[in-house]
């Protein structure tokens, strides 16, 4: 099976230009799936059943995995199998039938503007580490970017002096304006403290780790962790609570629904639309507070 599973990987590489972060995701849970199997006696694709892999994912509940991962994981044997079977490698899918645990969805953590600004104010020594935080943290709030996009800007994806930045995949690129606090947060970062991080290396990319090398995602998830403890925030933030917050803020200030979308880089509408619900439910609980609030 993992010749089989290697080919696939070629084909998400190769023919379907899958994103890195993809590629990894699918292998690593590809692996886990091949180790269960092998354990079962089973080596071969041909010989895997949907009763096998029904009891795989009754283990993976049993692990106590969550509903999510196991969905993610289920999402990942649907399409081998599918691979494989439209390929003529196997005489039936036993993943076709296959149904994912039903996934509660939760609302996402979305931060009042008081604790935005407390969180970016935390960083404001003139370190190297504080001014490069500094500008990451001010860059993810104004332009409501994802951490891997955060992480993989390139120097030449920035443009100061009109102020928007530019993300790029394999298929598209989105530009997005950052206002003058974040300018100030960049070029502070640029002229005091990227040299210095680099040690001397050289590196395209915007920002570095504090050895000069490309920051991971579980980096950068520590450092906005250690922020948020500073700032006192007992909600749960992740790199992405800033980019809700982005979002909502936005639409709750009256920012057009489209305009939001295309900055998010979101391809469908409706996950754009869930901010608006949430911009719609807070203004009508401050416009209730400040009307029936007898101090107010």
């Amino acid at each position: 099976m993992e010749a089989e599973i290697r080919e696939f990987m070629e084909y998400l590489s190769q023919e379907r230009q899958a994103s890195k972060n993809t590629q990894m995701s699918y292998r690593r849970d590809l692996d886990q799936m091949e180790e269960y199997l092998k354990e079962q006696g089973i080596v071969e694709t041909k010989k895997v059943t949907r009763t096998l892999l029904n009891s795989y994912i009754l283990y993976l509940e049993s692990q106590g995995r969550a509903a999510t991962t196991i969905s993610r994981m289920m999402a990942s044997m649907k399409a081998f199998f599918h691979y494989e079977f439209s390929r003529g490698k196997i005489s039936r899918d036993p993943a076709e039938l296959l149904k994912a645990p039903k996934v509660e969805k939760k609302a996402p953590t979305i931060l009042t503007v008081e604790e935005v600004t407390s969180l970016l104010n935390q960083p404001g020594g003139s370190s190297p580490k504080e001014l490069r935080d500094k500008a990451m943290l001010e860059l993810l709030y104004a332009t409501g970017i994802r951490v891997s996009e955060l992480i993989g800007l390139a120097l030449k994806d920035l443009n100061l002096s009109i102020g928007f930045i530019t993300c790029r995949d394999e298929h598209k690129e989105r530009t997005v304006p950052f206002g003058k606090v974040t300018r100030q947060a960049l070029e502070q970062y640029l002229s005091q403290a990227r040299d210095s991080l680099l040690k001397g290396k050289e590196s395209a990319l915007l920002f570095v780790n504090c050895s000069g090398r490309p920051m991971s995602r579980q980096g950068f998830w520590k450092i906005i962790k250690h922020y948020g403890a500073m700032a006192g925030i007992t909600a749960d933030i992740t790199p992405h609570t800033l980019r809700h917050s982005f979002a909502a803020h936005l639409i709750s200030n009256g920012a057009d629904l489209r305009a939001v979308q295309t900055m998010m880089g979101h391809s469908d509408m409706a996950s754009t639309q869930a901010y608006a619900a949430y911009a719609r439910k807070e203004d009508m609980v401050r416009a209730v507070y400040h009307t029936t609030h007898p101090r107010q």
